[in-house]
């Protein structure tokens, strides 16, 4: 089962004297912040907190909170992580938390067999690389690509590849 809540970034200090805070967002860019007008302090939702404004500030985000007036109260709020609820992202079609990807089971299309799970997902302008760690250890990296990644089922917690030839060290492709 999917976590309903997901870690959005850190609040890793001030920013001026009216109790605006700056956020370290874990997310691909600033600006997906800005569509969250609620965020919580906890990954089960029960500590909400309204946002009054957010705008991308380079790299990070600050944001204004409903009742985080005063630069005291925003420095109270140093360290914490924030969160926001899936439900609320309305990520695009084919579109994924790294979250849930990570520990996915890679599978070859069509046939049982299982090349590994998971484990680091790399950003890259071209394409995301995910890396695929064995069971005995072994690391591979596989380019997620639509002719490489053929389905994902991230509730179900397994993806399936067209393993091109020479991905993995045996050297074959399922093809031969």
């Amino acid at each position: 089962m999917l976590k309903p809540y997901l870690e959005l970034g850190q609040i890793v200090g001030t920013h001026g004297v009216k109790g605006e805070v700056r956020l370290n967002p874990w997310c691909d860019t600033p600006q997906f912040i800005k569509k969250f007008k609620t965020v919580y302090f906890d990954e089960n939702g029960n500590e909400k907190i309204a946002v009054k404004s957010a705008r991308p500030h380079g790299n990070i985000v600050i944001l204004s909170l409903d009742g985080v007036d005063t630069m005291e109260k925003a420095q109270s709020l140093r360290n914490k992580v924030l969160y926001m609820k899936r439900e609320d992202a309305n990520l695009p079609e084919n579109t994924w938390f790294i979250e849930d990807l990570i520990g996915c089971e890679v599978r070859q299309t069509g046939t049982d067999k299982v090349y590994g799970k998971i484990s680091d997902i790399q950003k890259y302008p071209a394409n995301d690389v995910w890396t695929v760690k064995s069971d005995d250890g072994r690391e591979t990296l596989i380019p997620a690509i639509k002719s490489v990644v053929i389905s994902t089922d991230v509730e179900a917690g397994f993806v399936e590849i067209d393993a091109i030839k020479g991905l993995f060290d045996d050297g074959e492709s399922v093809e031969e």
